[in-house]
């Protein structure tokens, strides 16, 4: 029998994770040997499973015949490295040995490593996959996500045109990976064979939502996979609608139930909106009951409603330190699990600043961008001043339209300052990896990050492990810039400039008096425990967390019916879980009617999740 494989994707927060490791669940109890494993930077399935998993295959203990894995981009990098070179050590120099080396510690690498590890269980070649029945692969965000998938195209043309020129990519010695080649081109044909493989995109009936399924099922169908299944999650149970701010949720949910129904012509199924969290077996197989056989799960509440919101209450004099520019420009870095609502974070903050007549950037490097969809005005690719509000500014970076910039202006600058044609060459060969539009995004960053005249730069962040590996960048930069890749390239003066810049860049990230690092996540198990890892490693490198937000908080007074009241005591658990963790002020953004779109709401919610006395830019 063929081993079928189940991608689960969808936006960020949608419960890819708990779908996916619910079917996980109930198929191996059905008799299927069944692996899961992640691709996401910031996974949780141990989270999920309540036991260590990790960068190898583990059983999970409470359910025979299913096993995990959670690839780790740091072990999946050491092992390609390796596997890469250790043909090359054999028969070449040291010495180009080592450049070799040089060109593959680049920052994109993680990525690279973890898509090649990642295509190793879609290799039917390879004869550890024919031990299991079923693959399931619970998958990043959808914006990465499609970047991982249109690899394998993109990386068999950096191979030809690499073969055909120097014989190096940003992948390793083309040579030495003409196997990986054919390995990318049997992992995609894999995926285009509907009758092996599906697409599970998980989507909550909401507008954005809604148009992130859309534009991934249209950018798979490019690269011809075509079978594509739907779960619309967290929609509203009866019991739920018996309170008004529930009950006007659901009707908003209605209209989207309608017009997925209209746009989105696929197999679907539905899934209620439970009134407590989803962790450890148990739960999943409650979960699975609901979802395959009908059966009614209810999380009953366990303490009193009524709890007294003192305890989350803010220290205003520190609030207003951290947010307003202080004498000098603020920038502010919206960070956390994908989904979390760091856009509107983001969004509500940047309006607030610029209503108090702060001259304001707001800007994302999310390659899934949503401010347009928030802000309710088109954000484009430079930055334009918002309509109808004084002093703010947005943009998006286009990881795309930044890459061709950045490939061109690089090139350019070689030819003016006399660099030989086979030098030229073999730097175009090199941009036309996989690879630049990271780093390009990055240099975009940089860029506004270095521009005078702002008091104020808002940066709506991609989601948290895609965020560690941006901010990381200028460190491993900074050590590349020394590095003679190309014995026809020298080092110039302008490799200092660069060096300088990435330096000032991470100086103003790591001074709270300039820079805040704001967490957003709802209060609830998994993103809390993302939003502390993340922070954690930026205490690595010297940055530390200056401010949580906490997003879609049942108010108080609406824990007024038994699914309502069970909801609002989870939160209110990880709230107080929130404050002790972090120990910085934490804001609270609550769950509204309808989704929060627009400049006035915007306005609105500023002013209550930032109840500040402050004084207005001069």
């Amino acid at each position: 029998m063929t081993t079928q494989f189940i991608f689960f994707s969808g936006k960020g927060g949608v419960g890819k994770t708990s779908m996916a490791c619910t079917h996980a669940v109930r198929y191996a109890e059905m008799g299927k040997r069944t692996l899961i494993v992640t691709t996401d930077p910031a996974s949780n399935l141990a989270d999920v499973f309540e036991q260590p998993i990790g960068h190898q295959i583990t059983p999970i203990a409470t359910v025979p015949g299913l096993f995990a894995m959670e690839i780790d981009p740091d072990k999946a990098t050491e092992e390609y490295i390796d596997r890469a070179m250790t043909p090359i050590r054999a028969v070449f120099p040291a010495e180009m040995v080592r450049i070799m080396e040089e060109q593959m510690s680049g920052p994109c690498t993680a990525e690279v490593a973890a898509f090649d590890r990642f295509t190793d269980f879609l290799d039917l070649s390879n004869e550890k996959n024919e031990n299991f029945d079923l693959i399931i692969f619970d998958t990043a965000p959808t914006g990465h996500t499609i970047r991982l998938l249109e690899l394998p195209a993109e990386w068999s043309q950096s191979i030809d045109a690499a073969a055909a020129g120097s014989g190096q990519t940003c992948l390793g010695p083309a040579a030495a990976i003409q196997e990986a080649k054919f390995k990318y081109e049997r992992a995609l044909a894999a995926m285009r064979q509907s009758s092996q493989t599906t697409f599970v995109f998980v989507l909550h009936p909401e507008a954005i939502s809604i148009k992130e399924t859309r534009r991934a099922i249209e950018e798979l169908s490019k690269l011809q996979i075509r079978n594509f299944q739907l779960i619309v999650n967290g929609i509203i149970p009866p019991e739920g609608t018996q309170n008004p701010l529930f009950a006007a949720r659901a009707e908003m949910q209605k209209r989207y139930l309608e017009v997925i129904d209209r746009n989105l012509p696929y197999p679907k199924k539905y899934m209620q909106l439970l009134s407590g969290e989803i962790k450890g077996t148990e739960r999943l197989r409650e979960v699975a009951g609901a979802f395959f056989d009908g059966i009614p799960v209810t999380f009953a509440p366990t303490v009193s409603a009524k709890t007294s919101n003192g305890k989350f209450s803010l220290n205003k004099a520190d609030l207003v330190t951290r947010i307003q520019p202080n004498g000098h420009r603020r920038t502010l870095f919206f960070a956390g699990k994908g989904g979390v609502g760091k856009t509107i974070a983001s969004c509500i903050t940047a309006v607030w600043l610029a209503r108090l007549g702060y001259k304001t950037l707001l800007l994302t490097t999310d390659p899934a961008a949503h401010l347009g969809d928030v802000l309710g005005v088109p954000v484009g690719d430079e930055p334009q001043p918002v309509p109808g509000l004084d002093k703010l500014w947005a943009v998006k970076i286009d990881p795309k339209a930044a890459a061709e910039a950045y490939k061109t202006r690089i090139l350019d600058d070689a030819r003016r300052r006399g660099r030989p044609e086979s030098a030229i060459q073999i730097m175009a060969e090199e941009l036309e990896s996989p690879c630049t539009e990271e780093m390009a995004a990055f240099d975009k960053f940089i860029e506004y990050a270095s521009q005078e005249g702002w008091q104020a730069v808002v940066f709506d962040t991609a989601p948290t492990g895609h965020t560690l590996r941006l901010l990381e960048l200028p460190l491993d930069w900074s050590k590349q810039i020394d590095v003679k890749v190309f014995a026809s390239v020298d080092a110039s003066a302008a490799d200092d400039i660069a060096k300088q810049r990435f330096g000032q860049v991470i100086e103003m990230m790591r001074d709270p008096a300039q820079s805040t690092f704001a967490f957003v996540m709802y209060p609830e198990a998994t993103p809390v425990l993302e939003a502390w890892r993340a922070a954690e490693e930026l205490t690595t490198v010297g940055i530390r967390p200056g401010l949580v937000v906490a997003n879609m908080v049942i108010p108080e007074e609406q824990a007024t019916t038994p699914f309502t009241a069970a909801r609002r005591q989870m939160q209110e658990k990880y709230l107080a879980e929130i404050a002790e963790r972090f120990k910085v002020p934490v804001v609270q953004i609550p769950l509204l009617p309808e989704e929060i779109k627009g400049l006035d709401l915007l306005a609105e919610l500023g002013e209550q999740i930032y109840p500040i006395e402050t004084v207005p830019a001069g």
